[in-house]
C-alpha cells in the first residue's frame, strides 16, 4: 500500500534542516544544577526526583505542548520501558507494556483515583481515551508498587495529575489541524484569589482515520473515525495556611469505529463504540502539627462503553458495559527526626453492570492498611513499604518492598531493592456466567532490580536491572473455557537512560533489552520487543525551537506460539515551535518523517496461521496556534 505525502511535511522538514544546520556552541560545557522535579508516585509524599531510589520519569506541561497533535499514547510509547500496540488509528483497542508487564498489570490512577476497569475480563484501563488538555504532568513508575496502590501494579504505575487553578486570572488555549482530517481544540481558564482556585477547561479532539485493517473489503474498507469531547471543573479553598478544601469533577465521551473480527475484515456494518468517562473527588488536606500532614479523599471514577456490532448469526446488536471505582482514602505524612512516615487506610469498591453480565455478584470491596519509611542519612537512602489487603473475594493479601541506595561519590549513587506485587480477578474472570471462576486466586510477582545513577550539574544518567517473576498467571481453560490460573512468567530487563543539556540543546535518550518469557513453553511474551531505543533532540535558536525524535522498536511476535513474527522499524519524528509574541506560539509537528509501513499488532490474536494486520499511520503533519499567558 502506497502511502502518500503532502506539502505540509515538506515545509516544516525544509525549516528544521535549516535550523540544525548550525554548529552546536558551548558544548559539554560545565552547567549549574538543574532543579530536581518533584515526585509524589514513587512514594506517596512530594519528593524530589534525585532522592528517589526508583525507576520514574515525569512528563510535564511543556512536554505535553510540545507533542500537541499526538495522543497520550504516542506520549507514553516513547517513554523508557514502555511498548505498546494499537488495533488501528486514534481511538482503536490499546494496550501499553511496563517493563514487558501484562497491560491489566500496570496501575492507572487520575489525580489518585483508579482508572483500571472492573467489568472487562481484562481488568486493564482505557487510558488511551483520556484527553491530553487538561494534563498537567503524568509520572510513571517502573516496577511493582502494590506496597503502595494494592493491586494491578505489577508492571508499575501511570499516574495523570490534572490542571489546577492559579492565582490571578488567565486564560489560554489552541487550536490544530493535521493529516486525515485530524483537529484538536482546547480552552481553559484559571482563576484564584489568597483563599480559592479554580480551573475550567474543555477540549474536542477528531480524526477522519485510517482503515482499521489493513486489507479490509466492503464497509470494513472505511476509514474508522474517532471524536472525544471533555470537560473538567477544579475548585479548591484554602481558609489557613496549610489548610485545603477541594472538589474536582472532569467528564469525556466520544465514538471510535472499528472493523470486524473477520479474516479478513469484510463486513458489511458500521462497527462503533460509544465511550463515556467520568470521575468526581472532594479531598480535605490538612497540616495538623508542624511535622503532621493529613489528605482525606473520597471519589469516583466510572467508564461506561456501548459495543455496537453483530452477533453470532450475522443479526445487529449493541452490548453495554458500566465499572465503577469508588475510593476512600486517609493518608497521614509525619516527619520524623530521621526521615518520613506514610500511614494510611483505603477503601475501594468496584462495581459492574448490568447485573447479569456477573451472575449478579457484581462489586468487590478491598480494605487495605499500609505503611512506609523513606530517608537518608549520611551516604545510605532507603524507602520500606508494607501493606495489607483484606479482599472479599479471595480473602488477605500482604506485600511489601525495600530499597537502600548509597551515595558512591556525590556524583554516583549505587541502589537495589526488592518488592512484590499482585494483581486481583476481574469481575468477569470472577462471576461471568460460563466463564467466570469464584476460586480464582491474585496473580502475584517478585520484582529484584539493581541500578547505578549518575548526576551533575544539567545532566543524569541511570542503568537499572530487573528480573520480575510472576506466578499464578490468570487464563482460559480450552475445554471449558473457563478463567483458571495457568503459567509463570518472567520479566528481565535493562533500561539505560540519559538527559542533558548543552547550552541551547537539549538530548534525551534511552535503550531498553526486555526478555519476557512464558516460563512453561519457554516462548517469548507476544507483542513485545526484545530491543527499544530512542533519541531525542531538542535546539532553541532564538524564538525558534526544532527537535528531531528517533524511536526504534525491534522484531517481535503476534502470538503465545511465536508465530507472525512483526518485523521492526525505525520512526523519525520532527517538531517545531515559533514564539510569535509574548504569549502566542505556532506549533507544528511531523510523525513518520520517511513514511515508514510497520505494525504493532495482528488481528485474530487465535488464528495463527491466518493473522490479519492492523493498520498504522503513515506520514502525518500537523500545525496549530497556542495561547499561553506568562
Amino acid at each position: 500500500m502506497q502511502r502518500q505525502t503532502h506539502w505540509m511535511p515538506t515545509v516544516i522538514a525544509s525549516a528544521l534542516s535549516f535550523a540544525f544546520s548550525f554548529p552546536i556552541s558551548g558544548a559539554a560545557q560545565a552547567a549549574e544544577p538543574m532543579l530536581s522535579p518533584v515526585v509524589v508516585t514513587a512514594t506517596r509524599q512530594e519528593t524530589r526526583a534525585s532522592d528517589l531510589l526508583s525507576d520514574v520519569t515525569v512528563i510535564d506541561r511543556e512536554e505535553i505542548e510540545r507533542n500537541s497533535g499526538d495522543t497520550i499514547v504516542e506520549l507514553l510509547t516513547r517513554q523508557a520501558g514502555i511498548q505498546s500496540y494499537r488495533s488501528g488509528g486514534q481511538g482503536a483497542q490499546t494496550g501499553f507494556f511496563v517493563r514487558g508487564a501484562n497491560t491489566n498489570q500496570v496501575k492507572v490512577l487520575v489525580d489518585g483515583l483508579p482508572l483500571n476497569g472492573a467489568a472487562d475480563q481484562s481488568g486493564s484501563s482505557a487510558l488511551y481515551n483520556l484527553p491530553l488538555a487538561n494534563v498537567e504532568r503524568i509520572e510513571i513508575l517502573r516496577g511493582p508498587a502494590s506496597t503502595l496502590y494494592g493491586a494491578d501494579a505489577i508492571g508499575g504505575v501511570i499516574q495523570i495529575f490534572t490542571r489546577k487553578g492559579e492565582p490571578g486570572v488567565k486564560a489560554d488555549g489552541f487550536i490544530g489541524y493535521g493529516t486525515h482530517n485530524t483537529y484538536q481544540a482546547n480552552a481553559g481558564i484559571s482563576a484564584g484569589g489568597e483563599q480559592w482556585r479554580l480551573r475550567v477547561d474543555g477540549s474536542r479532539d477528531s480524526t477522519q482515520g485510517i482503515s482499521a485493517q489493513t486489507n479490509a473489503t466492503r464497509q470494513d474498507a472505511d476509514k474508522e473515525g474517532y471524536y472525544n469531547n471533555a470537560g473538567s471543573v477544579a475548585f479548591s479553598f484554602l481558609p489557613a495556611q496549610g489548610q485545603e478544601l477541594g472538589a474536582s469533577v472532569r467528564h469525556n465521551e466520544g465514538r471510535s469505529h472499528f472493523d470486524s473480527g473477520n479474516v479478513p475484515a469484510n463486513s458489511n456494518y458500521d462497527f462503533y463504540n460509544d465511550f463515556r468517562s467520568s470521575q468526581w473527588q472532594v479531598f480535605s488536606k490538612n497540616r495538623i502539627t508542624s511535622s503532621w500532614r493529613s489528605n482525606l479523599l473520597y471519589g469516583q471514577t466510572t467508564e461506561w462503553t456501548s459495543i455496537h456490532s453483530l452477533d453470532f448469526m450475522g443479526s445487529p446488536e449493541v452490548s453495554t458495559f458500566e465499572t465503577q471505582n469508588r475510593q476512600l482514602s486517609w493518608q497521614n505524612d509525619i516527619d520524623l527526626s530521621l526521615g518520613k512516615l506514610l500511614l494510611a487506610a483505603e477503601h475501594l469498591e468496584q462495581q459492574g453492570s448490568p447485573s447479569q453480565n456477573f451472575d449478579g455478584r457484581d462489586s468487590m470491596r478491598n480494605n487495605s492498611l499500609l505503611a512506609g519509611w523513606t530517608g537518608n542519612w549520611n551516604r545510605h537512602r532507603w524507602q520500606l513499604n508494607a501493606r495489607h489487603d483484606e479482599h472479599s473475594a479471595f480473602g488477605s493479601k500482604d506485600t511489601y518492598g525495600l530499597a537502600y541506595g548509597y551515595q558512591l561519590t556525590p556524583q554516583w549513587r549505587a541502589q537495589a531493592s526488592y518488592g512484590t506485587a499482585f494483581k486481583a480477578p476481574s469481575l468477569s474472570q470472577l462471576y461471568m456466567p460460563i466463564y467466570g471462576n469464584p476460586a480464582l486466586q491474585p496473580e502475584e510477582a517478585k520484582n529484584r532490580e539493581i541500578g547505578l545513577v549518575w548526576e551533575q550539574g544539567k545532566h543524569s544518567a541511570s542503568a537499572t536491572y530487573y528480573r520480575n517473576n510472576v506466578t499464578n498467571l490468570i487464563g482460559y481453560d480450552p475445554f471449558t473455557f473457563q478463567s483458571i490460573n495457568i503459567g509463570r512468567a518472567s520479566l528481565e530487563g535493562v533500561t539505560l537512560a540519559y538527559s542533558g543539556k548543552f547550552g541551547d540543546w537539549n538530548l534525551r535518550a534511552s535503550y531498553d533489552w526486555l526478555d519476557a518469557v512464558n516460563e512453561e513453553s519457554r516462548k517469548q511474551l507476544p507483542l513485545r520487543a526484545r530491543n527499544k531505543a530512542q533519541v531525542a533532540v531538542l535546539r532553541r535558536l532564538g524564538l525558534l525551537e526544532t527537535g528531531v525524535e528517533l524511536n526504534s522498536v525491534g522484531s517481535r511476535y503476534a502470538s503465545t506460539r511465536e508465530t507472525g513474527r512483526m518485523g521492526g522499524y525505525t520512526l523519525v519524528n520532527l517538531t517545531a515551535r515559533y514564539a510569535l509574541s509574548k504569549n502566542w506560539s505556532l506549533e507544528g509537528r511531523i510523525d513518520n518523517l520517511f513514511d515508514k509501513q510497520y505494525e504493532t499488532s495482528r488481528a485474530d490474536y487465535f488464528n495463527y496461521t491466518n493473522l490479519n494486520t492492523y493498520g498504522t499511520l503513515g506520514t502525518t503533519a500537523f500545525v496549530g496556534i497556542r495561547y499561553t499567558p506568562n
